[in-house]
């Protein structure tokens, strides 16, 4: 029987917590006879002098009845503990799930119980409305529904766990006591996990399944993680039990032991992660990073007598990919695998199954995703996009130099550091792919590794993991640094540009920074206005870690990001609402408002003429396509502007330029775009004023209303503040149609920027 949304919503678990206090008052009372009993009657047993047959029968009795009492004492100790455990994760979790319920209410949501620990969210059937709903509503219907089931997940599997815990404790013989002892229920779980993991692939899905949901509940939990991971037996035995796992699972056609054993590397990366965080307590000794680097060019005896066995830094790739690692263990890694690659690009790649040979799918990432998991390269760089504060220090900080055995070499010097190491633009990633050659798909095989760097970089540069949902913004002067290398990477010609699977990263970190881009083309044109440009960015970002990248430099950035469509969106996006935010908050300051909207019509003609000048470059034989795409720019960027500020400001709230300018607005990317003609939605908007919020800046409730209707010039979508800012500002009309003259001209501007620049790079 399992916990249903009823059961969890409606008990009144005061019962559980009055059982807990009763057996704590057992606790104390069989402490208080064992005592007595191993002082009093054991204590003068022991001293008597016994004959006969009391020397046997009877001293034999004495010894255990003390013993037993002394058994029930440690009984009832741990039930104690694991129903205490259990009452205070289950109050935690009805609490949780009681407040879900108050929130289905409010959005008018009926939440359908299934009755098998399942529940389906559901908008009650309106003739009226025609049962249609706003893309919010089907949001927090989805939200809701994922969130209450996790809850009821994450109960069951306490509600298991404590039960098992308890006939274990209790034992299967009324007249023995002091079975299984525990002083927690995370003990308990842990020894689960610990038999389940011995039965390796002989587990039945069912027990693979017990023990993923034991490892998906529990993997941030520092007690359970370094416990998990020692009852395995070390470094090389965790390579052994998962290298087993994960090419059982990726073999052949199960799906449904593939669906496991992609839970289980989830699981089991996030608690590595978890249990080798030297700030967690308990947390694994330190030398399990230098086991894990000693063993990532051995050899790892999977199936004896098997060929090419797999090297260490091959399996563990697999646990790398997911979690939050410490710099201190992830980044000797990452160093590590970086500079064997330097010196033997196809170490790795030696041993990979022939190509053809074997399932596509086979191996150390069941996850499919970014790789088949032969290359420790991608599989740490992806470990560094999850682990943004590692993924800054592996690029900014000093180089260690690593002998091939892993051990530091402290006399040495690299020569290299990584960023330049790894953008080179003659890198040669590995094929982490077993596709038969000649196939569609083998033509991608060397793209996972750019992805997983665009990756890497991401989490560097905006100090959240890059597949965060939602993302957070942690910009300073480090990260910055990383940016402006980036920029000025990618900022020369398309020979020398980016790889296409990092366009979606840079892109991302474009519009994370597109205020300092902003700030960097405010010079544009000479006009050498140092003075009013520091004055119209003066919060735009961190004080004196605000950075001009170079009017040049960022132009060529935007162009090369821009002229992808995905990347034109989200860099387009995010500079709508960074250029309604700044107007907004400078509507009390003509002149400086009037300045800024200039830059933004800049900045704005960059973007489209760079979106423009690819469209006409991939469809300069095919003329009716190629107007066919550029009707389809305008009508994204016409629905843009007019719904896509609009509805950042929904609930009445303004994304602001001051005091937290380029905080604010860069926090509002990645821009997640449906198609023309439906809002845009920005998965970084509510975070953004939670964030303000956290630092005490002011949100100014109407400030936005001025510029929410925000309208396009020509056919192409140049970008102008509506007639609703002008009014705001007090222009007469012929103030407004001088305004609007002046704001098209800087548009055009930014596009002959961008048409120049790619003359001189023709």
């Amino acid at each position: 029987m399992t916990i249903t949304y009823k059961d969890l919503v409606e008990v009144d678990l005061g019962r559980l917590e009055s059982a807990v206090s009763d057996w704590k008052g057992t606790v104390d009372k069989l402490k208080t006879a064992a005592e007595n009993a191993r002082k009093g009657m054991k204590a003068k047993a022991d001293s008597a002098r016994w004959a006969g047959v009391n020397a046997t029968l009877t001293r034999e009795f004495v010894d255990k009845t003390a013993k037993e009492i002394a058994d029930l004492h440690t009984e009832a100790s741990s039930i104690h503990q694991v129903l205490d455990d259990a009452h205070t994760e289950l109050v935690a979790l009805q609490k949780r799930l009681r407040a879900a319920h108050t929130e289905t209410r409010g959005w008018g949501i009926r939440v359908d119980d299934h009755g098998d620990g399942t529940v389906r969210c559901v908008y009650p059937h309106d003739r009226s409305a025609g049962d249609e709903h706003t893309p919010e509503q089907v949001a927090a219907r989805q939200e809701l529904e994922g969130r209450i089931n996790r809850i009821l997940s994450h109960a069951a599997e306490i509600d298991a766990s404590a039960a098992r815990a308890l006939r274990r404790s209790h034992g299967s013989d009324p007249h023995n006591a002091g079975h299984s002892a525990y002083e927690s229920l995370d003990a308990a779980q842990v020894e689960r996990a610990a038999e389940l993991a011995r039965l390796g692939t002989e587990m039945t899905d069912k027990q693979f399944t017990e023990l993923n949901s034991l490892l998906k509940w529990n993997a941030r939990d520092a007690d359970f993680s370094t416990a998990f991971y020692t009852s395995l037996g070390g470094p090389e035995k965790t390579l052994e039990f998962y290298g087993r796992m994960s090419l059982d699972g990726t073999q052949g056609n199960d799906r449904e032991r593939l669906a496991l054993t992609r839970q289980l590397q989830r699981g089991m990366g996030i608690a590595l992660a978890t249990a080798t965080d030297a700030d967690n307590a308990p947390h694994l000794p330190a030398r399990w990073g230098g086991d894990f680097r000693k063993l990532g060019t051995r050899p790892i005896e999977l199936y004896p007598g098997a060929p090419s066995p797999p090297y260490g830094y091959q399996i563990l790739g697999g646990l790398l990919r997911y979690g939050n690692y410490d710099a201190k263990f992830i980044n000797p890694i990452a160093e590590h695998i970086v500079q064997l690659h330097h010196k033997e690009p196809d170490l790795f790649m030696s041993n990979k199954p022939v190509t053809g040979g074997a399932d596509v799918d086979w191996g150390f990432n069941p996850s499919g995703r970014n790789g088949a998991g032969y290359d420790p390269l991608t599989s740490v760089l992806e470990g560094l996009g999850h682990s943004p504060e590692a993924a800054k220090k592996f690029f900014s900080g000093e180089p260690t130099v690593y002998k091939e055995d892993g051990t530091a070499d402290k006399n040495a010097s690299l020569g290299y550091d990584y960023f330049d190491e790894l953008n080179e633009k003659d890198f040669v990633w590995p094929p982490d792919s077993l596709v038969h050659p000649g196939s569609d798909e083998a033509k991608h095989v060397r793209d996972m590794g750019p992805a997983a760097l665009g990756h890497a970089l991401e989490a560097a540069v905006t100090g959240s993991a890059w597949d965060a949902d939602p993302p957070s913004l942690h910009r300073d002067g480090t990260t910055r640094d990383i940016m402006t290398r980036v920029v000025e990477r990618y900022n020369v010609t398309v020979a020398d540009g980016p790889h296409d699977a990092m366009k979606n990263s840079l892109a991302r970190m474009g519009a994370a920074y597109i205020d300092d881009l902003n700030y960097s083309i405010k010079d544009f044109g000479g006009s050498g206005d140092e003075l009013g440009r520091d004055r119209l960015f003066a919060h735009s970002s961190d004080g004196s870690a605000r950075k001009s990248f170079g009017e040049q430099e960022a132009r060529n950035f935007m162009m090369l990001v821009a002229a992808d469509e995905d990347g034109y969106k989200t860099l387009s996006a995010a500079h709508q609402v960074f250029a309604a935010s700044g107007l907004a908050s400078l509507e009390n300051n003509r002149d400086d408002g009037i300045s800024f909207a200039h830059n933004a019509a800049k900045v704005n003609g960059i973007l489209d003429e760079s979106r423009e000048h690819q469209i006409r470059e991939d469809f300069k034989d095919d003329k009716t396509a190629r107007n066919l795409e550029l009707e389809k720019q305008g009508e994204w960027r016409k629905t843009l502007m007019s719904g896509g500020v609009a509805a950042v400001a929904a609930g009445g709230t303004a994304l602001l330029l001051g005091p937290a300018a380029g905080v604010v607005a860069a926090t509002v990317v990645p821009v997640l775009v449906e198609s023309a003609g439906e809002t845009v939605n920005t998965a970084y908007g509510n975070h953004t004023l939670q964030y303000l919020e956290n630092h005490e800046y002011k949100n100014d409730a109407e400030a936005l209303v001025a510029v929410q209707d925000i309208d396009r010039i020509g056919r192409r979508g140049a970008w102008t503040p509506a007639s609703n800012y002008a009014d705001a500002i007090g222009m007469t009309l012929p103030e407004k149609e001088e305004f609007n003259r002046e704001i098209e001209g800087s548009y055009v501007v930014g596009k002959a920027a961008i048409s120049e620049a790619e003359k001189v790079s023709s």
